[in-house]
C-alpha cells in the first residue's frame, strides 16, 4: 500500500474509527491512542493490505479489538467471592486440613475449567475470574449475550457435577 492509498482510503474512516473505539472505551484520550494504535498497525502491515476487500471493515475490526484489548487492560473487575452462600469460617480456626482442601477444591475447579470446550472456557473466565458483563463478553467473544448465558451456565452446570462426582463417590 503506498501513502497516497493510505491517505485515500484509510485517512477518511478516522473519525469513524475514533467514534467505534469511544463507545467501548467511553474516554476521548484513550479513543485516540486506540486509533493511532490502529494506523500505526495498519501502516505496519500495508503490504498485506493488497489481498483485503474492504479496508473500512478491516479497520473498524482493528479497532474493536485493540479497543476491548485496552478495557481488558485497564480494568479487572470482580465478581462475588466464590465462599457466598457456603459456610463461612473464622480465619482464626483456619486449620492446615482446610486451608488445604480449600485449596486442593480450587485446583479442581480450575482444571475442570481448563477441560470445559473452548467457547465455555473463554466465557467462564470472563464472567466468573475477570468479572466482565454479558454485554462486554458478547462483544469480545462474537456472539450474541443469549449464547453467553448459555455457555456460562452449562460450564457452571459441568463443573458442579464434576464437583459433586469427587464429593459423593471420589470419582474424577
Amino acid at each position: 500500500m503506498s501513502l497516497e492509498i493510505f491517505k485515500n482510503k484509510v485517512l477518511p474512516v478516522k473519525n469513524k474509527l475514533y467514534r467505534f473505539a469511544l463507545g467501548f472505551i467511553k474516554n476521548e484520550d484513550e479513543a485516540k491512542d486506540v486509533v493511532q494504535e490502529v494506523f500505526i498497525k495498519i501502516w505496519d502491515k500495508k503490504e498485506d493490505l493488497e489481498v483485503i476487500e474492504n479496508i473500512e471493515a478491516w479497520c473498524m475490526r482493528v479497532t474493536r479489538n485493540l479497543a476491548l484489548d485496552k478495557l481488558k487492560s485497564k480494568h479487572k473487575k470482580y465478581t462475588d467471592p466464590l465462599n457466598d452462600g457456603f459456610e463461612k469460617s473464622d480465619d482464626n480456626n483456619q486449620t492446615p486440613y482446610r486451608t488445604t482442601e480449600i485449596s486442593d477444591t480450587m485446583s479442581r475447579v480450575n482444571l475442570f475449567i481448563e477441560s470445559l470446550p473452548d467457547k465455555q472456557r473463554q466465557i467462564i473466565k470472563l464472567r466468573d475470574i475477570e468479572g466482565y458483563s454479558y454485554k462486554e463478553i458478547s462483544e469480545m467473544v462474537g456472539v450474541d449475550m443469549n449464547q453467553v448465558k448459555v455457555n456460562l451456565f452449562r460450564s457452571r452446570k459441568a463443573i458442579k457435577e464434576n464437583l459433586l462426582n469427587i464429593n459423593a463417590y471420589g470419582l474424577r
